[in-house]
């Protein structure tokens, strides 16, 4: 019974398959907190190549640290996978998570009973929370009482119930939240916070998860883990001993002082609220599938690929398009570029201008405020600046990657951000596998990049992760150097506020959601690579 509350890192799959890794049939995800800098960039360093040689640039720092599969069986380890959308066509969120909530007493199994629940769900993306996470920060009296074992972290005086009710809120909603991590050894909080994300179910378990009116109000079923009292304490003492650096008589005086008097006080009386009650935990069978049956059906599965192809058909493009002038010479780069016989070095070096003209283009819609300066000469010049805090760029994986150098080289010490965006073959969906972004981007204004966008099935999706981190619409440019109507109106009617900005929109997509008479593969193109099977080329890969 392992409660540690760590999160589990996002591992993409074509990246998995580039290391030779043997990648099960299912992928179970159960949360997404940014994946490390280092992994990310050291897998695709190794087989998949994601820029030509060009010269060192900077990185943004990582928010966390990477961490192994939370999930070993004896058939197979259970590796994270891409987090489906979570939204419809409009861009809001189609259903609320399904939160289950484990309640029972201490070393009863809840994490134990998670996990097994987790291993049957076979749905993509799950979340487990454990109340361990939210202990009260403690003063320098109870910290004195803590490490003489004659504090009560059984109470409920013990829990922040109200930083747990605001983060249970946001995650059934969908939102990322930042989640505090407990020091069990120095009973305090430590200085780094989690970062977590929505999903499709979400599992809370702890001692006193049914203690709180308003806990109770965000949980739509509710299982209490019962185990007898010898059995959690030899649990007990195995893991405060092993695992939190406490002695035998400590733990037993902690468990005859405070932890049975609590249990039978206030966490045994609320089995009365369960919906389910599990006797000896993860062993009992037949109430986990009884669970799992439940949760499948309340979940709902809903295919945004078609829903977006058949829609705004023959409409007007929106206001908030803005495509540059075709020039005679953007016309020609065009031309390079589009051309199936153009090698590689044309290719990268004309895609290199057209990238630099659109971010000098999209720059001008920024909002600028009136200063003034006194130029060498004492006179006064009457001059724009940025009237906000800074630009933040977003590329989304991997051929969005290759517009970050134009923007670097137009706006100085500028933050960068990527998030890695998959398509799922069994369902034909896009999938989230990889996030990392810049700390407060909430205050940014946001370029959003990538080279082509087709049905903007991943456009949307990422999209949606900057509105989920709280970037406001209005401050989102979407850039692109190829777009076909389709993209354009998906994106548009999803989220009105966001500037979309790119060199050319084409008419037409065809049945495999290639852009026509479009530009190709952008990423093989640039990149001189053959794409895995898999890599969704986030709305670039074929033109998706």
């Amino acid at each position: 019974d392992t409660r540690t509350g760590s999160s589990v890192n996002s591992c993409p799959r074509g990246l998995l398959k580039c290391m030779d890794h043997h990648v099960p049939q299912c992928y179970f995800s159960l949360c997404s907190s940014g994946s490390g800098e280092d992994s990310l960039d050291s897998l695709l360093n190794q087989r998949c190549p994601l820029t030509p040689s060009l010269s060192p640039r900077k990185r943004t720092t990582s928010q966390s640290k990477t961490e192994p599969p939370l999930l070993r069986t004896n058939k197979r380890t259970i590796y994270t996978a891409g987090r489906p959308p979570w939204y419809n066509v409009t861009g809001t969120t189609f259903k609320e998570a399904f939160v289950i909530g484990l309640c029972g007493g201490s070393a009863s199994g809840k994490t134990t009973v998670a996990n097994k629940i987790i291993e049957a769900l076979d749905v993509p993306w799950v979340v487990l929370l454990s109340m361990d996470s939210f202990y009260k920060v403690l003063s320098k009296e109870e910290q004195e009482l803590a490490a003489r074992n004659e504090y009560n972290f059984d109470h409920p005086d013990a829990f922040d119930f109200e930083l747990l009710v605001i983060v249970l809120r946001k995650l059934k909603k969908g939102k990322s939240v930042k989640v505090p991590v407990y020091d069990f050894t120095t009973h305090s909080r430590r200085k780094e916070w989690k970062t977590v994300y929505g999903a499709n179910v979400v599992i809370f378990e702890g001692i006193l998860a049914f203690a709180n009116k308003e806990l109770l109000k965000l949980l739509d079923m509710k299982v209490f883990v019962d185990t007898d009292s010898d059995i959690r304490l030899v649990r007990r003492l195995k893991r405060d001993i092993s695992e939190r650096g406490r002695d035998i008589a400590g733990v037993i005086k902690q468990y005859n002082k405070f932890v049975k008097p609590s249990f039978e006080q206030y966490i045994e009386p609320t089995v009365q609220v369960a919906d389910i009650v599990v006797p000896r935990g993860g062993e009992n069978f037949v109430a986990l599938d009884l669970i799992v049956q439940h949760v499948h059906s309340q979940l709902e599965k809903v295919r945004r690929r078609s829903a977006l192809a058949s829609a705004h058909q023959g409409q007007p493009l929106p206001t908030t398009l803005s495509v540059m002038e075709s020039t005679p010479q953007v016309r020609g780069m065009h031309t390079i570029i589009r051309n199936k016989d153009t090698n590689r070095d044309e290719f990268i070096f004309y895609s290199k201008r057209l990238m630099r003209l659109l971010i000098e283009h999209a720059l001008s819609f920024l909002p600028l405020k009136p200063v003034l300066v006194e130029t060498p000469q004492g006179t006064i010049y009457e001059g724009r600046r940025l009237s906000g805090k800074r630009i933040t760029g977003v590329s989304i994986l991997r051929a969005g990657e290759t517009m970050e150098q134009a923007l670097m080289a137009v706006c100085k010490d500028i933050r960068l951000g990527k998030i890695l965006i998959q398509t799922n073959h069994d369902t034909g969906e896009p999938e989230l596998h990889y996030l990392r972004l810049p700390k407060d981007i909430s205050e940014d204004y946001v370029i959003l990049m990538d080279s082509t966008v087709s049905t903007g099935a991943a456009a949307l999706m990422a999209v949606r992760v900057l509105l989920d981190h709280d970037v406001q619409e209005d401050k989102i440019f979407l850039l692109s150097l190829l777009m076909a109507e389709m993209g354009v109106h998906s994106v548009a009617y999803a989220f009105p506020k966001v500037r979309i900005i790119t060199t050319a929109v084409d008419k037409k997509v065809n049945d495999e959601f290639h852009i026509i008479p479009g530009i190709g593969n952008f990423g093989d193109r640039y990149f001189g690579t053959d794409a895995p099977s898999d890599w969704y080329e986030s709305d670039e890969g074929m033109d998706y």
